[in-house]
Order: C-alpha cells, then structure tokens, then sequence
C-alpha cells in the first residue's frame, strides 16, 4: 500500500513536490500510518473470519479484498475531513481520490489474505512433516 501510495502521488501525480514538510518527515508518517492501517485491515479480515462474514472456503481474498475496500473508503472519510488531501475539493478530485484509496486498501486486503493462507499452508506443512 506504501508503494502503491507513492507512485500514485511522486509519481503519477507528482503531489509529493508540493509538499509543505520535508519529504523524510513525509515517508516517515505516511510509512506509521500504513502500518496502522495494514493492521486494522488484518485485525479486520480475522474479525470477519471468526464471525463468520467472511469464508475461507468461497471467495477469501475477493472478501478480503472488500474489507479492505471499505477500510479504505472509511480512511478517505477521515483524511477527507481532516483536510489532509493533496487534491482540491471538487467532486472530480474527490472520486478519484476515495476510487484511488478504496483500490490501494483493497490491496492491502488482498495481501493479508495471502499472507494469511502462505501461513495455513506452512503450518499444514509443518504438522504433516511431524507426523
């Protein structure tokens, strides 16, 4: 999601060079706030698991996928509020903006999901090996 941020914005759009603090300053925030929001897309996914909105026999990282979609638009809410966009506020601007973040979020959830059956699959693994 990180990278994906920053080609989206250093390079696609080039917002990183209207930047009012240094840009050290900005990977250094923007990199905490992935962090947080991979974990809320994880602690998310697993919510969805264990209530059983999500299956893991049908579908798992299309569902994970949305999860991370809607996470995604609930962080478009909040930076949207704040006034913390690059963008202007007209409605072009921001539906491509919440279409943009949903996109980036949606695959982070696809990574969770992944990064949750690679560690099934090795603990399987390894429970096989031990018999």
């Amino acid at each position: 999601m990180f990278a994906l941020s920053y080609i989206w914005h250093g390079l696609a759009l080039t917002d990183l060079n209207e930047l009012r603090m240094p840009l050290t300053r900005y990977l250094a925030m923007t990199g905490a706030a992935y962090v947080l929001v991979g974990l809320i897309i994880c602690l998310a996914v697993r919510v969805c698991l264990m209530r059983g909105w999500v299956s893991l026999k049908r579908g798992f990282p299309a569902a994970s996928m949305l999860v991370g979609a809607m996470i995604g638009l609930v962080v478009y809410l909040l930076v949207f509020v704040l006034g913390l966009s690059f963008a202007g506020h007209e409605l072009r601007h921001v539906v491509v903006d919440v279409l943009w973040q949903m996109f980036e979020q949606a695959i982070g959830g696809l990574v969770v999901s992944l990064g949750m059956i690679y560690g099934m699959h090795r603990s399987f693994m390894e429970a096989e090996h031990a018999r």
